[in-house]
């Protein structure tokens, strides 16, 4: 960090992003420290917006950015669903209760898997521009404010009380009167083309709607359930991202109702 008083020099790599240092709080301005959170988490939301307006100097500074706010999040997922497993699994949780939304998740899961290669060394710490920072740490600092609001109770997942087939059906009727995002190259992601991942996914839900499913079709919605969960975070567009993420979303939630009861 630049503490000579002097404005920071632009790194090459990010030119365009702002006219010159001071112009760098425009960019950040989106991102709102969100009220009720501890001074932990407070500091990590800050440092992490700190880092992008100083990718203004040091390119590599917004991936840093990036994988300081995720500690923000886990703390507030952990402290606020009183669970103790994996973050993937407990943002999964949030969007099954109402807390999050697909697209908010959909952005973590991919703030999450930059941060599982940086730490491979599958990428360097170059590989987040200081725009797509923005958009990823402003989807953490989004869930924090929505986990720190008043959250519906575990059993009844939208917080109104409203039964499971309910919520499923009316998940799922948004889902159908979304627009298919077609322009998206399918063919890119994984190894079955995401359209017929819904086609079979339309299947399913329309059988467990009408009369539920045989175990076969449990053992199918949750292998579907698994594929997006290995491709939802390699869509680079951010509306075919939303698009799959609510569909797995739907899929979970009639899936998990297959469970046996806790013990």
């Amino acid at each position: 960090m630049n503490t000579s008083g002097l404005e920071p020099v632009l790194d090459p790599r990010s030119w365009g992003v702002a006219p010159d240092f001071p112009g760098m709080q425009d960019v950040i301005a989106g991102l709102q420290l969100p009220a009720g959170a501890s001074m932990a988490v407070m500091s990590a939301l800050e440092t992490s917006r700190e880092l992008i307006r100083y990718s203004y100097q040091r390119y590599e500074f917004a991936t840093v950015a990036v994988t300081h706010a995720l500690y923000a999040l886990e703390q507030v997922l952990a402290e606020r669903l009183a669970v103790d497993a994996p973050t993937g699994e407990l943002i999964g949780r949030a969007v099954t209760r109402g807390i999050l939304d697909g697209g908010v998740a959909a952005e973590l899961d991919r703030a999450l898997r930059i941060r599982d290669e940086v730490a491979r060394g599958s990428v360097t710490s170059g590989t987040v521009s200081p725009q797509r920072a923005v958009r990823l740490t402003r989807a953490v600092f989004d869930a924090v404010a929505a986990l720190l609001g008043p959250l519906p109770p575990a059993d009844a997942p939208d917080g109104g009380g409203v039964s499971a087939t309910d919520r499923i059906a009316r998940l799922w009727e948004e889902c159908r009167n979304a627009p298919f995002p077609e322009s998206f190259v399918v063919e890119d992601i994984g190894d079955m083309p995401l359209h017929i991942v819904e086609n079979n996914l339309a299947g399913l839900l329309s059988r467990e709607l009408n009369g539920g499913l045989d175990d076969s079709g449990v053992a199918i919605l949750w292998s579907l359930i698994a594929y997006l969960d290995r491709v939802v975070p390699l869509i680079n567009e951010e509306y075919c991202a939303a698009y799959f993420a609510r569909l797995r979303t739907v899929a979970k939630l009639a899936a998990e109702r297959y469970l046996p009861p806790a013990t």
